[in-house]
């Protein structure tokens, strides 16, 4: 007879589980602090997942992770061109229009001028007509002001409000592209629509070779994101739709 384990008084040996099993009774829990181990093998991603983070090029094949759209396609430069061109034409409409309602105001106001021919200029009569012409060439000086003020107002207007609201203009409406924020996905709004026009409005100040340089900028981002100067600053990027 054993006089061993009093618990075990017929000298049995306990049972052990076979090799590679989990034991009887409850599962055995990991030690605290101490983290479970990982199987072999790479970590599987979840379905959907992007493997990069938001604002990051997927190897400069032209897409990238926006923060709230997921993967988008960068535009093209050919397509950003497309969409500058047909923008040029619609401003251009609206240029020829407010034009020739200017320049009729312009004729009609020339035609109501008094000829002074034939008056004595020691006159009164020839002194008053004299300031009448002045006035009327005022008058047509203020009307041609007056009608480059609302080309320039167009513009504004039609490139900074339809951005900022609309993510796009005429031209990027026909071409599928839209300008988002880089960091949000969402449209650029009255701040970030503002910055993206006038840099290249200042540009134009010098003989228009800085708004030149400034629309052929994204050619220089070596990013991949196809960034402009004016995009940098305004911290926007177009995309295709």
């Amino acid at each position: 007879m054993s006089f061993g384990d009093p618990n075990n008084p017929y000298g049995q040996q306990p049972q052990q589980p076979p090799q590679g099993q989990p034991g009887y009774g409850y599962p055995q829990q990991a030690p605290q602090g101490v983290p479970p181990q990982q199987g072999y093998g790479y970590p599987q991603q979840q379905p959907g997942a992007y493997p990069q983070a938001p604002g990051t090029i997927q190897a400069n094949n032209g897409y990238i992770n926006v923060h709230g759209l997921g993967t988008v396609q960068v535009a093209s430069m050919g397509l950003r061109f497309g969409a500058r061109l047909i923008d040029g034409v619609a401003i251009a409409i609206v240029y020829w229009i407010l034009s020739a309602i200017g320049l009729a105001g312009v004729v009609g106001a020339s035609k109501s001028v008094d000829d002074c021919t034939g008056l004595d200029p020691m006159s009164s009569a020839y002194q008053t007509c004299l300031n009448d012409q002045a006035e009327a060439v005022g008058g047509m000086f203020a009307a041609l002001i007056g009608v480059f003020f609302l080309l320039f107002l167009a513009t504004m207007l039609y490139e900074w409000l339809m951005v900022a609201f609309v993510g796009a203009t005429l031209g990027k409406m026909a071409l599928g592209l839209r300008v988002v924020k880089e960091n949000t996905g969402g449209k650029p709004g009255l701040g970030g629509g503002f910055i993206r026009w006038i840099i290249p409005t200042v540009g134009a100040l010098l003989c228009y070779i800085g708004a030149i340089l400034v629309f052929l900028s994204p050619f220089f981002d070596s990013t991949g994101k196809t960034q402009g100067w004016h995009d940098r600053a305004a911290g926007t990027l177009v995309i295709k739709k």
